[in-house]
């Protein structure tokens, strides 16, 4: 399994506009769909990683919490599907529903919106304001595949609660750590 750090945006980077097809609904999805005036969840993730499936329970349950929130929530597979046949879009249907994600899972074909984000690995994480700036880019918490740290989602929560109670966020945040994007060549 290939460790890849997320790139760490820069803070106050704007959300990069996109509109990409819902794996699950079929409906076209856009920035403003997910987020109109309030905060923004963008997570860069897929089927295969091992990285994604140690966390992909957390991220169900984050979808459910956060749901009643005023908070959109978008989760975005940028894989090469045809090199990585789990990450093609029925199979992350079968995901979507089989952890019944409640947020849309779309998939990039052309690894657009991977780069436009800077995205390098599965998991990603992109916190962004109601004004759509980003003020936490790092990872879910200190939990990894074989570490027996228990897997809580406390830095990804805590950046949400503190977007969503007006709180500034912490700027001292660790990266994300998973496989790295598997581009098109």
């Amino acid at each position: 399994m290939a460790r890849t750090e997320s790139t760490m945006l820069a803070l106050g980077t704007e959300a990069p506009p996109f509109q990409l097809p819902d794996v699950v609904s079929g409906k076209m999805i856009a920035l403003n769909d997910v987020a109109n005036q309030k905060p923004l969840l963008v997570m860069f993730i897929c089927r295969h990683c091992p990285f994604v499936k140690h966390v992909q329970t957390e991220l169900a349950r984050l979808g459910r919490d956060y749901e009643s929130k005023p908070l959109g929530i978008v989760a975005i597979s940028s894989n090469d599907a045809d090199a990585y046949p789990d990450d093609r879009p029925e199979s992350l249907r079968e995901m979507a529903a089989q952890l019944d994600l409640r947020f849309p899972f779309c998939y990039d074909e052309t690894q657009e919106v991977a780069r436009a984000y800077d995205a390098a690995c599965t998991p990603d994480f992109y916190l962004f304001d109601k004004t759509h700036k980003l003020v936490y880019r790092g990872q879910l918490d200190d939990s990894r595949p074989g570490n027996n740290v228990p897997l809580t989602g406390r830095d990804l929560r805590g950046a949400i609660d503190a977007v969503l109670s007006g709180r500034e966020v912490p700027r001292d945040q660790k990266p994300s750590l998973g496989c790295n994007i598997k581009w098109r060549s």
